[in-house]
């Protein structure tokens, strides 16, 4: 039933694992991007969600809807595959980037919107009695405060876009995953590379939460 006797080949994964390291940077550097893409975005739906202006209401609850209640996985197809159907072919780097990114905006507008609701509107008043626009407003004291209150939600879907990341290798993706997809099925030690790329996604995920401390030390001097 069991096979004791399994030789385990460390050198194997060893040999390649410089390429393994640099799938892991294609990784991060979706994972960041699709956060800085989908934080910007999320700003806007967040404020959007409670204007009064209907066309922007509507587009940013369609948005959030779509990106909260679909599977990422869909998402991702659609930009490949979904989108090709119409003669717009993308990458799958551009592709996953833009699917995440998407889904991320639509989590981190809930969870921004909350915090914009958390912030007395008694704010808004007082910056604009002292002859400050409604966007220096949100810009210099609103937003601010916004993102110190939802820093650590924050940090949690950047763990979670790293993950997520790896649905790139089922579009041709080779980030992380992908690349140890491609590499095992040449030697099949399946084990071996998979269990090494599985240290690799829990020791970035640890980097990251340990610098996002740091970073919110720096910023907040440790209140955060």
């Amino acid at each position: 039933m069991f096979d004791f006797e399994y030789s385990f080949h460390w050198l194997t994964v060893w040999h390649v694992f410089p390429e393994m390291l640099s799938a892991a940077l294609v990784t991060i550097q979706v994972a960041v991007l699709s956060m800085i893409f989908g934080l910007i975005v999320a700003i806007f739906l967040s404020l959007g969600k409670e204007s009064e202006n209907e066309i922007f209401r509507t587009v940013s609850v369609v948005w959030i809807e779509l990106a909260r209640n679909t599977p990422a996985l869909f998402q991702i197809y659609m930009a490949y595959f979904g989108l090709g159907s119409f003669g717009i072919h993308l990458s799958p780097y551009i592709a996953v980037l833009a699917a995440l990114s998407f889904n991320n905006a639509g989590y981190l507008a809930e969870t921004l919107r909350g915090g914009f609701a958390s912030i007395p509107h008694t704010q808004m008043a007082s910056s604009r009695s002292l002859g400050m626009t409604k966007f220096q407003t949100y810009r210099y004291v609103i937003v601010p405060q916004v993102l110190r209150k939802v820093y650590h939600p924050i940090t949690n879907q950047m763990i979670w876009a790293l993950l997520m990341t790896s649905l790139g290798t089922l579009v041709g993706m080779l980030e992380l995953t992908g690349k140890t997809d491609q590499l095992q099925s040449l030697s099949f030690r399946t084990f071996e590379f998979y269990l090494v790329t599985a240290v690799m996604y829990f020791v970035m995920a640890k980097i990251i939460l340990l610098a996002s401390r740091l970073l919110a030390y720096k910023l907040f001097k440790g209140d955060v």
